[in-house]
């Protein structure tokens, strides 16, 4: 854990040397010296470059720049998750395990929220303190959302599934995840700052006057945008450059295309939600009036450039849970994956769709009358190529060899709770329903089906089914499959109802409602904490089986893909020699089809006299 700490003092000094810098730079041009908005402005950029360089940046990178040699890497065991280690597999465990440790935490403070709204009135928490709360849970769960199965199974697993030895750009690979907890500690030095009461969507012109937690929202908004773009861009190299020989386009598996267009759109829409995010620090710390209006700025700017990436990004989260869920089903049905090629092409039509839909958010913020119509026509045909992937997994599953293990369970579970998400959101797309709607309880459960039952199910579907692979190690079935009904359950008992609440007024983001809703309320409170409670069992699973667990064969499910012909855990450089690709990975019922050989290993060379 040495570089952590020496992240944490060099980050330290950064903010020291930052903040010295701008009080100089400040008095120098006949300015107060101290104000806190650019002094945590200026401070953040300087600890955040020092956090980088002390955690690996400098000896294992930066080094090499200045004519010096670069510190090997000797960190093994378990210290290597501390470390600033280039091994893709070292990286998705170190996303993976983060990210569900911030999921968990932002569940606990669901369950705060639930809690004041057991009964109307005040029970917890003041208005400002639940607004607070409700949009620390709310920006905490769409950062878990949006990086944890590309950052980790995407790390993980597509090198290998591909037939690579790793990244293309590992150090690049190493430098995304160690932006990452730099966001956790801007979360918690929002609450410190007395939080942020403007969602997880953090809309002007409240952002730019609220309070300075509003700020740090800003900053992790920032960090974890630029985390995504060079995770991105290593992943779309490493999928076109590094494919194993006879690993055409054709044969790829349908996880490694559905991580692929999410690398799509994390590299071209991020940057939008960053521009958003840096307008709104300039105008609170330098003075700038992009959404002022008495100075010539506009608000209603800030809503485009956040949802023309803000709804692709419902997508990041999305598309890899079907890539996840036709992967399991294919290989769990014992079926080759139907429709594989509509499949692939509804993926792809997500991604280029997903650049025309962003207003429909916006049907009630002033947009004109004339584009209203185009944004609601284009938000329904993007049911298009997701109705694609729906028929790919229904055509898998029919007559096929169902084994309902935990892993199929989740992916089962992914379809249904996406259907419900998908057929909601068309209501949502449609002008006036949606100015009945808008920002109720309907909204928020359409969401949660669709981010929650799609995206979060999904991450665990590839939890259970990988597992074995990333620790060598079995977890518990009965566990598995208890916490899979107890969650799924407790899911659908706590959202379903708030359709029912969303129709007949409810609004969402208000800590208190009509009294005649409290019956329906006190119960998805308790459904809340009944899907809270499911998740001791998953922690105590996973825990529990990491450690001790049954040893894992090296493919316990007879899959086909690549990851599976390697011992699990896989060795450093994950193949003993370079893998030939013959046939795609779906080919079940056709004898003596496999997906790729491993070629012998050159046989030592003799030892001379």
């Amino acid at each position: 854990m040495k570089p952590v700490f020496k992240g944490i003092l060099w980050a330290v000094l950064g903010a020291i040397l930052g903040i010295a810098l701008l009080v100089v730079i400040r008095l120098a041009f006949g300015l107060p010296a101290w104000k806190a908005g650019p002094a945590v402005a200026m401070g953040y950029l300087f600890g955040l470059s020092g956090w980088l360089l002390g955690v690996g940046v400098w000896d294992y990178w930066a080094l090499g720049w200045l004519g010096r040699p670069n510190k090997q890497y000797t960190t093994t065991g378990w210290r290597r998750y501390f470390d600033f280690d280039t091994d893709h597999k070292v990286i998705g465990i170190q996303y993976g395990v983060l990210l569900v440790i911030l999921f968990l935490i932002a569940g606990l403070l669901a369950m705060v929220v639930r809690y004041e709204l057991m009964r109307p009135g005040r029970d917890l928490l003041n208005s400002a303190e639940y607004n607070n709360m409700m949009s620390l849970h709310g920006t905490t769960m769409v950062f878990v959302a949006v990086a944890t199965i590309m950052g980790a199974f995407g790390n993980y697993l597509v090198p290998i599934m591909i037939g690579a030895d790793d990244m293309a750009y590992p150090r690049l690979n190493a430098l995304s995840f160690w932006f990452v907890p730099p966001v956790g500690f801007l979360l918690l030095g929002a609450a410190l700052a007395g939080g942020y009461d403007t969602g997880w969507t953090g809309y002007t012109p409240l952002a730019t006057v609220t309070r300075m937690g509003a700020m740090f929202y800003n900053l992790a908004f920032l960090t974890i945008g630029f985390s995504s773009i060079l995770g991105s861009i290593n992943i779309i190299t490493t999928v076109i450059t590094m494919r194993a020989p006879g690993l055409t386009w054709g044969r790829l598996p349908i996880f490694v295309w559905s991580i692929l267009g999410t690398a799509a759109l994390s590299m071209l829409f991020t940057q939008f939600v960053g521009l958003a995010m840096l307008m709104t620090v300039l105008d609170r710390v330098a003075g700038f009036s992009f959404f002022d209006p008495s100075r010539g700025g506009n608000p209603i700017l800030y809503q485009h450039v956040f949802w023309f990436y803000s709804h692709p990004a419902v997508y990041v989260m999305i598309l890899p849970a079907f890539g996840i869920a036709l992967e399991i089903i294919s290989h769990f049905a014992r079926k080759p994956l139907f429709a594989y090629k509509w499949a692939v092409a509804g993926m792809l039509g997500v991604v280029v769709m997903s650049a025309i839909v962003w207003a429909h958010h916006m049907f009630t913020a002033g947009l004109e009358e004339k584009l209203a119509i185009p944004f609601m026509i284009s938000t329904e045909l993007i049911s298009v190529p997701t109705g694609m992937v729906f028929l790919a997994a229904l055509g898998t599953l029919w007559h096929g060899k169902l084994n309902l293990k935990t892993p199929m369970l989740f992916a089962l579970a992914v379809i249904f709770n996406f259907l419900i998400g998908g057929i909601t959101g068309v209501f949502l797309s449609d002008v006036p329903v949606d100015m009945h709607l808008q920002d109720t309880y309907f909204v928020v459960a359409h969401f949660h089906y669709t981010i929650v039952g799609g995206g979060i199910f999904g991450l665990f579907a590839g939890i259970y089914y990988w597992f074995p692979k990333m620790t060598g190690r079995m977890y518990n079935e009965k566990l598995g499959k208890l916490h899979f009904w107890w969650m799924f359950i407790g899911f659908n008992l706590t959202f379903l109802p708030m359709f029912w609440l969303g129709i007949n007024g409810m609004n969402r983001r208000i800590a208190d409602y009509m009294p005649q809703l409290g019956g329906l309320n006190m119960w998805v409170s308790m459904a809340a904490f009944f899907l809270g409670a499911s998740f001791i069992v998953f922690v105590y699973n996973m825990v529990v089986s990491w450690v001790r667990g049954e040893q894992a064969a090296a493919n316990p499910w007879g899959a086909r893909t690549l990851e599976w012909l390697i011992p699990s855990p896989p060795p450093l450089h994950n193949f003993p020699t370079e893998p030939q690709v013959v046939d795609d990975p779906y080919g079940y019922g056709v004898p003596g089809s496999v997906h790729a050989r491993l070629a012998a290993a050159p046989s030592p060379a003799p030892a001379s006299d």
